[in-house]
C-alpha cells in the first residue's frame, strides 16, 4: 500500500533564483528608494527635539541650585517648560515639514535657539553646534546621495525604480501591442 495518495500528474518546481537577490529578474517590481536629503534631516531634527527635551529636564532641576545661573537669576518652572516644550514641538513639527517649501531654510534657523539654550544649560552651546554641525552634513550627503542616485537611475534605466516600465522597453502584461 502506497501511503502518499495520486493527484495526477506532479507539479512543476518553481523557477529557482541564480542570481543574486539585489538584481531584479525581467518582471520583477523595483521598489522606489526614498531621497536621502528628507530622510538625513528629519532625522537630525528628531534626535534634536529629544535632546532639546532633557535638556529642558536638566534647566529646570538646575532651577534652584545656587549660583547655577550666572548670568542672571534663574527663570520661573514655567518659563522654563514652556520655551523648551515649544522648541522641542517646533523641532517635532519641522521634521515632518523639511520637504514643504523653505522647510530646509526654517530646520537652519531652528538651530540658532538651540545654541542659544548654551545660556541656561551650558552643554546646549557644544550640543547645538554638534547639531548644527550634522544639520549642514545632513544637507550636504543627502543632496550628494540623491543626485548619485539620479546619475545612475540615468546610466541603468532597465533598473530605474521611478521609470515607467513602458519606457524601459517592457510591455504590461495583457497589453496589445500598437499597430
Amino acid at each position: 500500500m502506497s501511503s502518499a495518495p495520486s493527484d495526477g500528474p506532479a507539479r512543476p518546481e518553481p523557477q529557482r533564483r541564480t542570481l543574486p537577490k539585489d538584481v531584479p529578474l525581467p518582471g520583477d517590481r523595483i521598489k522606489p528608494r526614498a531621497a536621502a536629503k528628507p530622510q538625513f534631516t528629519q532625522t537630525v531634527l528628531l534626535l534634536e527635539a529629544f535632546v532639546v527635551f532633557f535638556c529642558t529636564l536638566v534647566a529646570y532641576g538646575l532651577r534652584t541650585v545656587p549660583n547655577a545661573w550666572p548670568l542672571f537669576d534663574p527663570p520661573s518652572g514655567a518659563v522654563i517648560w514652556t520655551v523648551g516644550l515649544v522648541l522641542s514641538v517646533a523641532l517635532l513639527v519641522l521634521s515632518r515639514l523639511v520637504t514643504a517649501p523653505g522647510g530646509y531654510l526654517a530646520g537652519t534657523l531652528v538651530q540658532l535657539p538651540v545654541i542659544a539654550g548654551g545660556l541656561a544649560v551650558p552643554f546646549m552651546f557644544l550640543a547645538g553646534g554638534i547639531f548644527a554641525v550634522l544639520w549642514v552634513a545632513a544637507l550636504r550627503l543627502g543632496g550628494r546621495v540623491d543626485a548619485e542616485r539620479a546619475a545612475y537611475d540615468a546610466e541603468h534605466p532597465e533598473t530605474a525604480p521611478n521609470v515607467e516600465p513602458k519606457a524601459r522597453g517592457r510591455r504590461r502584461a495583457g497589453a496589445r501591442p500598437e499597430a
